[in-house]
């Protein structure tokens, strides 16, 4: 890696706050991140799981103050400014949120049940709301920041059965494009990445074999699905210097699903 580059992504003296970070690519980015240099503040409804999770990432590091893992509702909003204080308590500031943590349930529209929508809407588009307005006041004591929104390609187009789920990610979508453009003037980037088919727990109780990665998966280009890996890089980027000039932009990470 060119010296610059290297440069440009170490995350050093940045602090991070991952939410859903109890298992699956919410793990690997509070891992990623901290790999990269930064403290990581990693929230989860699992507590136990999160804390799981920071100590991995404290043995990893060999930073015994690397990760804080703390009990978060999304959803919350007082529970959000909770969150958020105690990370600057802990570490004295907030360079980077990650808003991560989902529910992902699927129904043919006629069959979506109301409150299971308003549920899925509440946690996936409410939370990241309420996290960026929590999280901003932080942001800008630190001079900028980013905030990284994980949406899905379910956000970016239709998929049958999921029209609670879509609308939540479609919403997410636009949050992050016009709060993008509220604050790109003080130095606080917000982006949105979205996902394909991510091997990872959620995946697996949905599709109901608990195997994600012994699926055939021949409707992908790449003839595979991704690794929670294959997702924290572009968030390394994006929480990273080298993102510096990006903003209200959209990735998708879906092995050229997309581009069919």
């Amino acid at each position: 890696m060119p010296a610059a580059l290297a440069r440009s992504t170490d995350l050093t003296g940045r602090v991070a706050l991952i939410t859903g970070a109890a298992r699956g690519q919410g793990a690997g980015h509070a891992r990623t991140l901290a790999a990269a240099g930064a403290s990581v503040v990693l929230t989860d409804l699992d507590e136990a799981g999160a804390e799981a999770v920071a100590a991995s990432v404290r043995a990893a590091t060999g930073r015994p103050d690397a990760a804080l893992a703390l009990r978060h509702d999304v959803a919350d909003a007082a529970d959000w400014e909770r969150v958020v204080a105690r990370a600057v308590e802990r570490y004295g500031r907030l360079d980077v949120l990650v808003n991560n943590a989902a529910l992902w349930r699927t129904a043919p529209v006629g069959e979506q049940d109301e409150e299971e929508f308003r549920t899925l809407l509440s946690v996936n588009l409410v939370g990241p709301f309420l996290g960026i307005r929590a999280a901003l006041p932080a942001l800008r004591a630190a001079g900028g920041g980013s905030i990284i929104n994980i949406s899905s390609t379910a956000g970016l187009k239709g998929i049958p059965g999921h029209s609670a789920y879509g609308a939540s990610k479609f919403g997410l979508r636009g949050l992050t494009r016009s709060a993008a453009l509220d604050v790109a003037a003080e130095g606080i980037r917000i982006n949105t990445v979205h996902p394909g088919m991510i091997d990872t727990p959620m995946i697996g109780a949905v599709t109901g074999d608990g195997d994600a990665t012994a699926r055939d998966w021949p409707h992908i280009p790449a003839r595979r699905i991704g690794t929670p890996e294959d997702v924290s890089g572009l968030v390394l980027f994006l929480a990273s210097d080298a993102s510096a000039y990006v903003t209200g932009a959209e990735f998708a990470v879906d092995g050229g699903l997309g581009a069919q």
